[in-house]
């Protein structure tokens, strides 16, 4: 792969990001007190040599409280000053009802059943429930978005603006082709209030869905920029990309790279301007096992990327996404601490 030569060596980051977290332990009393309630002249600043790193908030899942004042915490700690907004954080800000079904558990059953694996009858019968509490749980929740007004999300833009923090882009479960018109429409406008220049979703694979999607922002003024897992290739986009100039890539170069693409760096170089944000994380090609590593140890070339991006002065935001195993005594914010550190590294 053609990261290995250019990136700084695993030690030298390690050594360097010992010291960072030591500066960051002893600088961070201004984070103790609720970020709606901070009196600081802090603000963060994560735009490296013109380019914007960001985080998407999914990468603190695993910390306890999911709200979106500790999620702004969460930000802040990190030092980082523009995030993609995953929903649930905002849409329960605003008052969204509790989902009555644990996600993880039920998330872990699918993906056994996905695999392939034999379920027991108790967790057969575990799922099913699940889904017939999740299915009913989604009607109540397209219910509420029909009718919930945009103050609390006016309210948490400015929540956030005011700490330092701007929203590009924001990810509810609202895109889907279960989801109703209602609910893009609600989904899009929430974006908007928020200040996102564009929504993310996972590509639907139905080009009927995209061109609907498309149509939808042109109305509404803001950008779709679909994801893509392991199935991306060169062409993955180009019909939703035909279908309308309001459809875009949330590229996320390493899920590119453990697809197995051999020049991962050509798909920013060819696809940049339709390119609204990009997923960061160190994955390992298809012969290496497709592992999702500590940046600097894997096969994606994430020193070449931000580097091309700054040269060529692509507009962009790269978005920090935690998907490796947090180590023992870690946690998530640490750990996002790292990868901007990272990035600082890679664009000094």
């Amino acid at each position: 792969m053609e990261n290995k030569k250019s990136n700084f060596s695993r030690r030298k980051f390690l050594g360097t990001t010992a010291t960072f977290a030591a500066g960051a332990a002893i600088s961070g009393p201004y984070l103790l007190a609720a970020p709606s309630k901070l009196k600081t002249p802090y603000r963060p600043n994560s735009i490296i040599n013109g380019v914007q790193i960001g985080v998407i908030t999914y990468s603190f899942r695993s910390m306890p409280d999911q709200s979106a004042e500790a999620t702004l915490k969460y930000i802040l700690d990190c030092g980082i000053s523009a995030i993609e907004l995953m929903g649930d954080p905002a849409e329960s800000f605003a008052g969204k009802p509790e989902n009555p079904v644990n996600r993880r558990a039920y998330y872990s059953l699918m993906r056994s059943k996905r695999r392939g694996e034999v379920l027991s009858d108790l967790q057969e019968k575990e799922l099913a429930e699940m889904e017939e509490k999740t299915a009913a749980y989604n009607k109540e929740v397209a219910q509420w978005r029909s009718t919930v007004s945009m103050d609390k999300f006016e309210e948490l833009r400015k929540m956030y603006n005011d700490a330092g923090v701007t929203i590009y882009a924001f990810k509810p479960r609202a895109f889907g082709k279960d989801n109703t018109d209602d609910e893009i429409n609600w989904g899009m406008r929430a974006a908007k209030t928020l200040g996102a220049s564009h929504v993310t979703l996972e590509h639907p694979d139905d080009d009927i869905h995209t061109q609907k999607l498309g149509a939808m922002a042109k109305k509404h003024g803001i950008y779709v920029a679909y994801h893509g897992h392991e199935q991306q290739t060169p062409t993955f986009w180009d019909t939703a990309l035909k279908q309308s100039k309001y459809n875009a890539l949330n590229l996320d170069l390493g899920h590119y790279v453990a697809a197995g693409n051999k020049a991962p760096l050509d798909i920013i170089k060819s696809k940049h301007k339709r390119i609204m944000s990009m997923h960061t994380k160190d994955r390992q090609t298809p012969e290496h096992g497709k592992g999702n590593l500590p940046w600097g140890t894997g096969d994606t070339p994430i020193t070449q990327a931000l580097q091309l991006i700054r040269d060529n002065k692509y507009k962009f935001p790269v978005t920090i996404e935690l998907e490796y195993d947090i180590p023992e005594g870690s946690n998530a914010v640490e750990e996002v601490k790292k990868c901007l550190e990272y990035c600082k590294m890679s664009l000094a």
